[in-house]
């Protein structure tokens, strides 16, 4: 029995060594599996790595900037860069650097540290400095063939990375690396390389900086804007420190060569800030787009300084330098001064493309400054009508153009302050078409009140143009909009009811292949009808004896709005000779092809006004600028969509199943209005090169204001109270409720007042 108990103790026992030796058999297979399979994706993925090679590792970091067509536009930073071969940077600058990035770096030989990475991310964990986890070599890496942007930071991308770090430590010396990667880092401000950036930062060689001049360039590849010592001299003089204890800790400089760096001042020897958005002979022609295209990429997840992107642009170049000579040359159009500023905004309607941008004027060499175009500090003037009374009068009334409108004198519901038209006169029974043909400011602001300021209000929104609930009524006769939100808000005109987002960017390509194109967001913000009926009402503002007519080109189809805005008592009364004179003259226009919004005036507009000649230049800059985009393409009119009809006989629209009772008996066209007999053709020889052209086709009978310019002493008081003179027709009285009556006290560029022998027309 005892014999039997010790067998089977003795079986259980070797079952148990079996099974045990089973489990570590099987996790062995397992794990040499994971081992094999991964080096199989490893090698996978390493023998598709980008190709690299000495040139690819020499060359510079900057991005290319194509236009539509594919012409290169420019290239981010300085090319022009000054390479400096190792024997050339002084032992103690490679010191900071290496003491910095990673000083292992001669002891490591296959370009990864995989005790690095741990330690790195424990001293990050802790709170530490310095020490990242990538090695320099894989740092060149990164730099010569993989963009920064997160997303493209896969598993595939980082195998690929350790495989060319391996390769490239294998086919250069260490010293090599080292100039390659020197050469190769972005350094701020436009600048790539230390050679540069000793150059750009304190106009000296490397051999010729300091011990403290090297540290602040040798700790600025890791966060470049950010230790921008420009930008951010806090930030870059810690960073500059830190890079001292390092190279302290790391036996390269003593005790003494430390303490005397740190004390020394981060301004020490720095030169005065000087920018440098780009090179080539386009890069002032294009500064404020680039501008723009280097914020959009950066919200893409790109660098576009560090990333050697290709990157492609809905600019049309060609379009861009017409633009440019046009404001520039004093030929076509002429400015009164070089004072006298602009902003242009040109925009495809069809899908947000923005072609061309002007940011300014007579700049000299300025880069990155203030962009005009995009400002939105400055308010619209009359171009707001359309967007903000007219348009949500069609879309939620179904008002027609033949509307009946009260053209009266008119107080701001609440208060004692009255509303002035641009001529201090009334035309009493007006209809809409003509209301707004004409710019009349009452029955604007009418129109408005009946829709509800609230609504009308969100009807903008959708047009990504935001009007503070503060400024109630006035806002109806201008609010602070740039020359693109207007660009891109008609664009919903001319296409039929759908907004697109303007868009700089169309492509971009890494430098290892990836291509991400982007297409621009839409969606419907008004239907076809009211679209096409407030199209059609511009019309007769651009035609030979339109408001706009500045802007008329004989036999085009187009339409568009002038705009001014007028000076506040207050301001009157601190400069009596602004008197007479506009704050801000605009101009919104389109085809079916383009569309532009333009914006002209000073800087400070409290030193100098634009009088009436001069607020046609806005009108002016569009009829060159449209004419010269729409030679060699196609002239379609707009298609009057289903859901409209036209009275017989008449110019009369309305939306179909809402058939006005007001239509003339006669079947005439109604008084106040033209039609449009432009038949002669645009001159179909485009010059690319010439904007020297006097061919002005604005009729004789101009009118130099466009209705909007009558001075502003706005209502501050925050009730509903309604108007003394309500429109006359008041259909919807339900809503006037919705609006606050409210406009800001700040009285800034808004066509009221309580003082009508202030009023200067527009």
């Amino acid at each position: 029995m005892s014999d039997s108990r010790v067998q089977r103790a003795l079986q259980e026992k070797n079952r148990k060594k079996k099974s045990k030796h089973r489990f570590w058999k099987w996790l062995l297979s397992i794990l040499l599996l994971v081992i094999l399979g991964f080096s199989g994706i490893f090698l996978y993925f390493g023998m598709s790595a980008p190709h690299i090679s000495s040139e690819v590792l020499q060359s510079g970091g900057s991005s290319s900037i194509y236009d539509q067509k594919g012409h290169e536009i420019t290239t981010l930073g300085n090319q022009n860069r000054t390479y400096v071969t190792i024997d050339k940077v002084p032992k103690q600058m490679r010191n900071a650097v290496v003491s910095t990035e990673d000083r292992h770096f001669y002891k490591e030989h296959f370009g990864v540290n995989p005790l690095r990475i741990l330690m790195a991310a424990v001293n990050n964990l802790r709170g530490g400095d310095l020490q990242g986890g990538s090695t320099l070599t894989q740092q060149l890496i990164k730099l010569s063939v993989f963009s920064t942007k997160k997303s493209d930071q896969t598993m595939k991308r980082k195998m690929q990375e350790v495989w060319l770090a391996a390769k490239v430590e294998r086919d250069f010396s260490k010293d090599q690396i080292l100039e390659f990667y020197m050469n190769k880092v972005y350094m701020a401000n436009g600048v790539y390389g230390f050679q540069t950036a000793a150059h750009y930062y304190f106009g000296k060689n490397l051999k010729q900086l300091d011990l403290s001049q090297m540290a602040l360039l040798a700790g600025m590849p890791q966060a470049p804007n950010t230790y921008n010592p420009y930008a951010n001299p806090t930030a870059a003089k810690s960073r500059r420190d830190l890079v001292i204890k390092a190279m302290l800790n790391n036996h390269k400089i003593s005790q003494i060569q430390a303490q005397q760096a740190i004390a020394t001042p981060i301004n020490d020897g720095l030169k005065p800030y000087k920018p440098n958005s780009g090179v080539g002979e386009n890069k002032i022609i294009v500064d404020p787009y680039i501008k723009e295209v280097i914020q959009d990429v950066k919200k893409k997840g790109y660098d576009p300084y560090r990333d050697n992107l290709k990157i492609t642009v809905n600019m049309d170049l060609d379009a861009q330098k017409y633009l440019y000579n046009l404001v520039n040359n004093n030929n076509s159009v002429v400015f009164p001064n070089n004072k006298l500023q602009t902003g242009v905004s040109v925009v495809d309607p069809n899908n947000g493309a923005v072609v061309a941008m002007i940011g300014g004027r007579q700049l000299d060499n300025v880069q990155l400054g203030l962009n005009r175009a995009v400002q939105n500090t400055r308010s619209n003037g009359s171009t707001m009508k359309p967007i903000l009374d007219y348009a949500p009068a069609i879309e939620y009334l179904k008002w027609n153009t033949n509307h009946t409108l009260e053209d009266s004198p008119y107080t701001y519901p609440g208060t004692d302050l009255t509303l002035q038209n641009w001529d201090h006169t009334y035309q009493g029974a007006i209809s809409m078409r003509s209301a707004l043909a004409q710019s009349r400011n009452i029955p604007a602001v009418k129109t408005l009140q009946t829709v509800g300021f609230n609504r009308a209000r969100k009807f903008a929104q959708k047009l990504d143009i935001n009007v503070p609930q503060k400024q109630g009524l006035s806002a109806g006769i201008g609010s602070d909009v740039s020359s693109l939100q207007m660009a891109a808000a008609y664009s919903s005109f001319a296409n039929g009811g759908t907004y697109y987002k303007p868009q700089y960017v169309s492509k971009i390509q890494t430098t290892d292949g990836l291509v991400h194109n982007y297409d621009t967001k839409s969606h419907r913000v008004m239907k076809t009808s009211t679209a096409y009926m407030i199209t059609d009402i511009l019309k007769d503002v651009v035609k030979p004896n339109g408001m706009g007519s500045q802007a008329y080109i004989s036999g085009l189809h187009q339409a568009g709005k002038t705009g001014t805005t007028n000076y506040s008592n207050a301001e009157l009364a601190k400069n009596p000779g602004l008197a007479g004179t506009a704050k801000d003259a605009l101009f919104a226009g389109f085809t079916k092809h383009y569309s532009i919004g333009i914006w002209t005036g000073y800087d400070n507009p409290t030193e100098a006004g634009i009088n009436a000649k001069q607020q046609e230049i806005a009108g002016q800059i569009y009829q060159h600028m449209m004419r010269y985009l729409a030679t060699n393409k196609s002239n379609p009119d707009w298609k009057r969509p289903h859901s409209v009809v036209q009275a017989p006989g008449t110019n009369i629209l309305y939306v179909r199943g809402t058939q006005p009772a007001n239509l003339p008996k006669n079947n005439t066209i109604q008084r106040g209005t033209t039609t449009n007999r432009d038949n002669a053709e645009i001159n179909t020889n485009r010059n690319h090169s010439n904007t020297n052209d006097r061919d002005n086709e604005t009729s004789d009978n101009t009118t130099t204001t466009d209705g909007n310019n009558a001075p502003s002493q706005q209502p501050n008081n925050n009730n509903n109270q309604q108007a003394t003179n309500q429109p006359a027709d008041n259909n919807n009285s339900g809503n006037i409720n919705q609006q606050p009556v409210n406009p800001p006290a700040n009285n800034n560029g808004n066509n009221s007042s309580s003082n009508p022998n202030q009023a200067n027309g527009n």
